[in-house]
């Protein structure tokens, strides 16, 4: 993802759900974006769960958005296997149970036959073992965590996994930024942030780069100067911090107060860490990087068509995970009608052999039902994002 961008930071995001063109409410059902449908025998139903409020809603409220605006598309231009799809979403607060609990009503009361979600990898997991044993068709948008698809064979994802992020950027900081050292911090209870420190710290030392330092904080912290000055003494050319944006942004300012230069790393859940720092601290992430999944710069019509009609609608700019939420339902709608029917065993090999140019590029999926295609590496500089390229490891 560049010159990916929000306008709103999370409590403005938060606001859209409750707007007249944001975010679907508990309970309803959608045919297109921003209008409700009654359940008719010519719909075709498709589950989404996304935290739409709570303290991941920023990333739940953009990847739901994009799921819609795909609804849109697909039925205006006739629907799936000659029907309307009827998108029904729950919010799920962020929570592995609230996701579950979400998660049955989808299917006993509301008799889904495929599933876009959930968004972060603890509730997602937590659904995936359950969309295992009922057999339904499931595709993350968002959801990182190297065990999700492990949960069985149905279960898809249309974004990178936390082990060839953090491995992606081990290769990035040795072979572009010529790393002999690096230090990390994470996480160590967000199953997310653990995935991709441990496998950048294998990827690193693999390529000749020595950790100086891998501290470690809890869930919830705000204050990060004991590690940080760990991690100073060490003297690292590189820091990697693969935590979400809100916690970038305390770091990184916490890092630049202790005199910390080091270049400052990181994954996708960097995407919206410009909008939690005050102007005055923009410099914290000056030449900072971190690996992306689109590029806002590309030149390709759909995306770019995708990104106007976002902001119109919604009245903000899209974002990794609103392009990502798309191209989830845009994956399933296809695969549902490359399939030939609504029998989840033959959406299933119809995903598996899917060949799907999207916003994000042309995707096919591995033998583990992740996404095969390349990566954008996005830098932070004069408060903007920045692509700087398309990499491979």
């Amino acid at each position: 993802m560049m010159k990916k961008r929000f306008l709103a930071a999370a409590l403005a995001a938060v606001m859209l759900a409750a707007s007249a063109t944001g975010c679907a409410q508990q309970g309803t059902t959608q045919s297109a974006a921003g209008s409700t449908a009654a359940t008719t025998g010519d719909t075709i139903k498709i589950g989404g769960l996304a935290p739409q409020t709570g303290n991941v809603s920023v990333y739940g409220i953009a990847t739901n958005n994009g799921v819609k605006l795909a609804v849109s598309k697909i039925n205006k231009a006739g629907g799936v296997l000659g029907k309307q799809i009827e998108y029904i979403s729950y919010d799920e607060k962020g929570d592995a149970t609230e996701a579950v609990n979400a998660y049955n009503k989808l299917v006993q009361n509301d008799k889904i036959i495929a599933l876009v979600g959930d968004v972060t990898s603890k509730p997602t997991i937590a659904v995936a073992q359950k969309a295992v044993k009922d057999g339904i068709p499931m595709i993350t948008a968002t959801g990182t965590a190297a065990d999700i698809t492990k949960a069985g064979d149905n279960i898809f994802r249309a974004c990178f996994i936390d082990p060839f992020q953090g491995e992606l950027m081990a290769s990035y900081a040795a072979k572009k930024l010529n790393a002999k050292t690096a230090a990390i911090i994470y996480d160590n209870g967000d199953d997310y942030s653990t995935g991709v420190a441990d496998a950048f710290e294998a990827a690193a030392k693999a390529a000749g780069v020595t950790i100086t330092n891998k501290e470690a904080y809890q869930s919830g912290s705000v204050d990060f100067k004991s590690q940080l000055t760990k991690i100073k003494a060490g003297n690292p050319d590189v820091i990697m911090i693969p935590v979400y944006y809100s916690d970038v942004a305390l770091i990184a300012v916490q890092a630049k107060e202790i005199g910390i230069t080091a270049k400052l790393l990181g994954a996708d859940g960097w995407d919206g860490v410009l909008e939690k720092i005050d102007k005055s601290n923009w410099d914290a992430v000056k030449n900072s990087y971190f690996c992306s999944q689109y590029s806002a710069e590309s030149t390709n019509p759909d995306l770019q068509a995708f990104l106007k009609e976002y902001k119109t609608v919604y009245n903000a700019d899209a974002n990794m995970f609103a392009v990502l939420g798309y191209d989830a339902m845009g994956m399933m709608a296809a695969a549902i009608n490359k399939a030939g029917s609504t029998d989840s065993a033959k959406i299933c090999d119809a995903l598996k052999g899917l060949e799907y140019k999207g916003l994000t590029g042309n995707t096919t999926f591995d033998e583990n039902r992740n996404p095969v295609r390349e990566a954008v590496i996005t830098t932070l500089a004069d408060g903007k994002y920045k692509f700087v390229e398309n990499y491979k490891k």
